[in-house]
């Protein structure tokens, strides 16, 4: 069931089509700026791309009931994290944001409040990663949905990629693992809002794709396991990880064991950490790439940790049920 305004409130179809993109072009900002010839109140937006660059498109779509509901988080929460999801995959290839567009769909007795809510929380992710919102489109459905494109640009045959795996390559991962999962199983569990929202790797990503050696990169959007299965597909590699090595938040396995779940369980199935799972070459001389991931999490504050190796031999070691997918 689909979220409608309460009685008294303000509804979408009291405000009309007009004056909600206007709402939205208010808080989003019309003044183009050195990439954007046009952005929002034309048909399209207009890009100047700069010599050099390769453009990087990711889109995705995020469903109430299926991706949100509204009583489990706020509107501004789920605008965030829309956002952020689409965001992680710009990360993961080494891209530099540049623009997003919107389509969102609500029923025509939608709330106002819960419109606002989500454009804002939307807005803020985009502006805090320098990615302005340039168009998109609004339209009557029965329940609310929100498909998000973004662009972003990175030089010429710089991209990460997912290929380029070898048998002896170190895999390693940002941040830490499972705290989205947990957070939202004790907020289903207590009927609590969820108000974590995670933060995309975009300066990782693209110090990464800087990096000699760097071979294969992916964003962990669907959970340890499932990702690196998606990493490993066409290779006919596997992998060994150690599973004491895998970071958790801080009182990530308390947290586990009060609710009755087994820590690497909830890494390895749960998902939108929305960190970067990366591969490094192996050979006689890796000590210049590493140092310069060490001085990479040491400038940005973000631990990144080595988990495990790529081998020959199919499969995931080191992770229960790796090859099931998504257990959340």
């Amino acid at each position: 069931m689909s979220k409608r305004a309460k009685p008294g409130t303000k509804r979408l179809s009291e405000v009309g089509e007009a004056a909600l993109i206007e709402r939205i072009a208010r808080r989003a900002g019309r003044t183009p700026g050195r990439d954007w010839a046009l952005r929002i109140g034309d048909d399209a937006a207009i890009l100047r791309p700069r010599a050099g660059d390769e453009l990087v498109f990711s889109t995705d779509a995020y469903v109430e009931n299926s991706h949100f509901r509204f009583g489990r988080e706020s509107a501004r929460t789920i605008g965030r994290r829309a956002m952020v999801a689409n965001l992680s995959d710009l990360a993961a290839m080494g891209a530099e944001p540049v623009g997003a567009l919107l389509a969102l769909s609500a029923p025509r007795d939608g709330a106002l409040a819960d419109f606002d809510g989500i454009v804002r929380g939307l807005l803020d992710e985009a502006e805090r990663f320098a990615c302005p919102l340039v168009g998109g489109n609004l339209t009557h459905a029965r329940a609310w949905s929100l498909d998000v494109t973004v662009i972003g640009r990175c030089p010429r045959g710089k991209a990460l990629r997912r290929r380029g795996l070898r048998p002896g390559d170190a895999l390693f991962v940002t941040g830490t693992l499972g705290g989205a999962t947990l957070a939202r199983l004790k907020a289903d569990r207590a009927g609590s809002a969820l108000r974590q929202v995670a933060v995309p790797r975009i300066a990782v990503g693209r110090a990464l794709a800087r990096i000699e050696g760097v071979r294969a990169c992916i964003d962990l959007s669907d959970g340890l396991a499932t990702d690196l299965r998606h990493l490993l597909e066409g290779t006919g590699l596997g992998a060994e990880l150690d599973p004491a090595a895998l970071p958790r938040p801080r009182g990530f396995d308390r947290g586990c064991s009060v609710m009755g779940l087994d820590p690497l369980r909830v890494i390895a199935g749960g998902g939108e950490d929305y960190e970067l799972l990366f591969s490094l070459r192996s050979g006689r001389d890796d000590s210049v790439p590493m140092r310069r991931i060490s001085a990479l999490a040491k400038r940005l504050g973000i631990p990144i940790t080595r988990i495990g190796q790529i081998r020959s031999e199919n499969g995931i070691q080191g992770l229960p049920q790796a090859g099931r997918g998504h257990h959340f």
